[in-house]
């Protein structure tokens, strides 16, 4: 069965393919960081929403909720919290 997005793979995976090509890295890097940080802000928000909707930041019950993977859940979970958001 499909798990779902995982953030933190994803993160992985394009921090290894950018840091393979010094030749992206030197021209696609900022534009691709502020596209990756555009996804994130709007995945914590519907984390955020997701929360104050069902009462529950329990990293299952996100994961279930959003299709994200059970890693990815936690993640934004642990992340979340500890910035004070949720």
């Amino acid at each position: 069965m499909d798990e779902g997005v995982d953030p933190t793979k994803m993160c992985q995976s394009l921090v290894e393919k950018i840091a393979q090509s010094s030749q992206l890295s030197a021209v696609a890097a900022p534009e691709v960081l502020v596209l990756f940080e555009s996804w994130l802000e709007e995945l914590e928000s519907e984390v955020i929403a997701f929360t104050k909707k069902t009462n529950s930041s329990d990293p299952m019950d996100l994961a279930e909720g959003l299709g994200l993977s059970r890693s990815g859940a936690d993640f934004l979970v642990t992340k979340l919290k500890r910035e004070g958001k949720i």
